[in-house]
């Protein structure tokens, strides 16, 4: 796919998905979350940068880590996810984080003026995840560390039939890349090509728990990375293709909800 046109599929995509994104990933993606933070290390009074920051999931978290001798900065491609992260962020009150509109490949931010890069299910998403990774190294201090989580290889994500299931009906492939990053070694050596030493790799599996078929579709479709897709098929194709995933993950099935299995890998590196 063209960069350009993966940029604006991303953006607009994501804008469809912001409302239901917390509440259908928040828990899922906790696993990798923590692994992220565990690797980031953040000190009190540090300057963060959350790149693809969506509602905010680890910038608050970021903030609440550096505290308010410390600065977040969380930079995301859609709109509305970061009009909700800003919201949520007023409604908190909250002085030590803030959110803008940026291309994570094309940051406007000056050199060496962060202390911690973090990139939490984002790099996927990139046209060219090296150039982000690249923009991290930039925009850090000598010494500072960038933390970037990525799903794993797609045959240890039981959900991953939702790119299939939607690209079928579509003129080109939602995320034709989402995976390369979680085979082996990709992420290590793209780290490294960006600039970064001192380099750590973590792998995880994890399970993604729905309590219902709905719950389940809601996640996959609504509040993903096929929104856009979604939300522009009729009622009749949005039926037939949750019948569709919900088949893929029949396997998965316990009792009258699902747990899917998930794997994240998590990459590090020092400036």
């Amino acid at each position: 796919m063209e960069p350009g046109l993966q940029r604006r599929v991303q953006r607009y995509g994501w804008d469809k998905a912001a409302s239901a994104y917390e509440h259908a990933w928040q828990q899922q993606l906790k696993p990798a979350h923590d692994c992220l933070f565990e690797l980031a290390a953040i000190q009190q009074g540090e300057h963060i940068l959350d790149i693809a920051c969506g509602t905010g999931l680890a910038g608050f978290r970021a903030a609440a880590e550096t505290g308010n001798e410390g600065f977040v900065l969380g930079t995301d491609l859609s709109d509305k996810m970061i009009e909700l992260a800003t919201h949520t962020s007023t409604q908190n009150n909250l002085s030590n984080i803030t959110f803008q509109r940026m291309d994570a490949e094309e940051l406007n931010i000056p050199d060496e003026t962060y202390d911690v890069a973090i990139c939490a299910l984002g790099l996927m998403y990139a046209p060219g995840p090296l150039n982000a990774l690249k923009e991290m190294y930039r925009v850090l201090k000598k010494g500072g560390r960038s933390v970037s989580a990525v799903w794993g290889k797609r045959a240890h994500c039981g959900w991953a039939a939702i790119f299939e299931i939607v690209d079928k009906r579509v003129s080109s492939e939602v995320c034709p890349m989402f995976f390369n990053l979680g085979n082996d070694g990709v992420l290590e050596k793209t780290i490294e090509l960006a600039g970064f030493s001192t380099i750590q790799i973590k792998t995880i599996k994890a399970f993604l728990h729905y309590d219902t078929a709905a719950a389940a579709c809601a996640a996959a479709f609504e509040g993903g990375p096929v929104a856009l897709a979604y939300f522009k098929f009729s009622e009749a194709v949005q039926k037939e293709v949750c019948e569709e995933y919900l088949a893929s993950v029949e396997q998965y099935k316990t009792g009258n909800g699902y747990a899917v299995p998930g794997e994240f890998v998590i990459g590090a590196g020092v400036k």
